[in-house]
């Protein structure tokens, strides 16, 4: 069966009463060219096992389980789960999983895996949760491969001083290094999104630096954006309890104008200010 062809699968999906959901944000790709371009940018081989986030009906599961050790699907829509059980049915290193990504014990699921990756068509209404959580979590993995909306993905690649960086692209920066790979138009889904989207990596690496109070770093990031057009130091002085003087101080002291807003900053810039006001 072509599972990017609808023709195909509506016969499958009237069979299991699966209609698509606007709540859950459901497009599936009717291009397969893209599932499989995905798949060979997903830095996968035989020794990783992959967790698939939102399957749908299982054309990118296909590729990645011809190039991967396993893949573990991890589906929320219930209805999906008998659908996925014919079009993977031939797939014998696939497990499909019928839960909440954001509430899977994924520590659990990475144990005792040799190399772990995480691949997903995502969709736009939860991306930035889902991505947060597998950074913030620090699971072993060592790519996120995800096709998202092309804004966001623009904001999360993009350089400090560039009207797309904020807050989420400094957090982002700290855990891994985006990396955009190519676009998809809104032709190769069904039902068609009103934008682009783009597939994007994330490796994951170390902090690009040590920093005292991570916790602190992010609550000074998150309030430096929070009124991105206030100088940082009046967008910090109305959040964190610490005198004009003393934050306009540390800034100048890491090799800013006093004027500088939060966009300027790096996440390493934002590290080195959390030190120099944790301890006032």
């Amino acid at each position: 069966m072509n599972l990017t062809s609808m023709k195909e699968l509506r016969p499958l999906m009237e069979k299991h009463g699966f209609s698509f959901s606007k709540t859950l944000g459901q497009n599936f790709l009717i291009d397969a060219e893209v599932p499989a371009r995905i798949a060979d940018n997903a830095g996968i081989d035989e020794t990783t096992t992959v967790i698939e986030i939102g399957p749908g009906v299982g054309c990118l599961t296909k590729e990645l389980s011809k190039r991967a050790k396993e893949v573990i699907a991890i589906e929320i829509d219930s209805r999906l789960i008998p659908v996925l059980g014919e079009t993977l049915s031939d797939c014998d290193n696939v497990t499909v999983i019928n839960e909440d990504v954001l509430k899977a014990d994924l520590h659990a699921l990475c144990d005792g895996k040799e190399r772990v990756c995480v691949c997903a068509n995502l969709p736009y209404y939860i991306t930035t949760p889902i991505i947060m959580a597998l950074l913030e979590q620090r699971l072993p993995l060592s790519r996120i491969t995800v096709m998202i909306q092309k804004e966001v993905a623009q904001r999360f690649s993009a350089s400090p001083g560039k009207k797309e960086y904020g807050a989420i692209t400094a957090a982002i920066n700290w855990y891994a290094k985006p990396k955009t790979l190519f676009t998809v138009s809104p032709g190769c889904f069904f039902p068609a999104p009103k934008v682009e989207s783009s597939v994007i990596a994330l490796d994951l690496v170390p902090p690009p630096t040590k920093v005292h109070d991570e916790k602190f770093m992010f609550s000074l990031i998150s309030a430096g954006f929070e009124q991105r057009r206030k100088t940082l130091v009046n967008a910090l002085a109305a959040k964190i309890g610490i005198p004009k003087t003393g934050i306009e101080k540390a800034i100048t002291d890491c090799g800013f104008e006093p004027t500088v807003r939060a966009e300027r900053l790096s996440v390493t810039d934002f590290a080195a200010l959390s030190d120099k006001l944790s301890g006032l």
